[in-house]
């Protein structure tokens, strides 16, 4: 009896918790429907709106190219969690499983950039930009996540953790270190590369401060320095601005609802949290 009281406790919390996070998205969708001055209205407040205005997508789409920032966003994304995984699987398993002259001052160089506030290296990393001519391009936009300090250090702990009995079964059987690592190692990893590709996503698509800096072009630019873009100096268009922020929202909602599983099993074997 204790017991599942006990449990019905748990579960109230977590129905609570969980919709106290999805209030937000709802204030979102509701003031997205809502006219200017329903937004600033405080007494009486309005919650739903009176009359719903879906005109407000219309002049959004108007305002804003959302294809194209669909697709710069799209692209920093994808290739970000390439280049991301890519790297971070060959320096983890190089940190985590071989032997060679440096390596502890190396993975301590790895260590001390994920303690150093990343806007410090904003203006190094502008400067190769813009001497790499890569400004208002997609590549100027990834340039910053070929390499993952944080996925360098997960994908080390990944490895670390498999036995040394794999890579001497793999040894005996006539295998060198690529082939180890491609055919033996690497696969028993995979839940780590989903919980860094998942970490990576969702890192790339909210990012702001690099797009506006790099791409000032608001064709080059992507879906969060856009959004940025649309305050204006003396008036806030609050529905025009829940409804692009709602429009962006969907690629990552469809991405979670196709990928659910593979979140969640990333997540859960990583220990990480977002």
């Amino acid at each position: 009896m204790k017991r599942s009281v006990a449990n019905i406790c748990i579960y109230v919390v977590l129905i609570l918790v969980s919709i106290t996070m999805l209030v937000p998205f709802l204030w979102m969708f509701l003031t997205a429907f809502k006219t200017t001055a329903e937004t600033m209205q405080v007494d009486p407040f309005v919650i739903v709106p009176r009359v719903w205005q879906t005109q407000n997508f219309g002049n959004v789409v108007k305002a804003m190219d959302f294809v194209r920032l669909y697709i710069n966003t799209l692209l920093m994304v994808a290739l970000r969690i390439l280049f991301a995984v890519l790297t971070a699987t060959l320096s983890g398993y190089a940190f985590a499983r071989l032997q060679f002259n440096g390596k502890n001052l190396m993975f301590a160089v790895v260590l001390l950039q994920m303690m150093i506030p990343v806007q410090i290296f904003i203006i190094p990393q502008y400067v190769m930009v813009s001497k790499l001519h890569l400004t208002n391009t997609v590549w100027g936009l990834v340039f910053p996540g070929i390499v993952s300090a944080f996925g360098t250090f997960l994908l080390r702990q990944a490895y670390m953790q498999l036995p040394k009995d794999l890579e001497e079964a793999a040894r005996l059987d006539g295998c060198n270190i690529p082939q180890t690592f491609v055919y033996i190692m690497s696969p028993l990893t995979k839940s780590s590369m989903v919980a860094l590709g998942i970490f990576t996503a969702v890192f790339a698509y909210k990012d702001l401060m690099w797009p506006m800096i790099v791409c000032p072009d608001n064709r080059a630019t992507t879906l969060a320095s856009a959004l940025a873009k649309m305050n204006g100096q003396y008036q806030q268009k609050y529905p025009e601005l829940m409804m692009a922020a709602l429009i962006s929202c969907v690629p990552m909602i469809i991405i979670y609802i196709f990928f659910q599983k593979q979140f969640i099993e990333g997540i859960a074997t990583s220990g990480g949290k977002l």
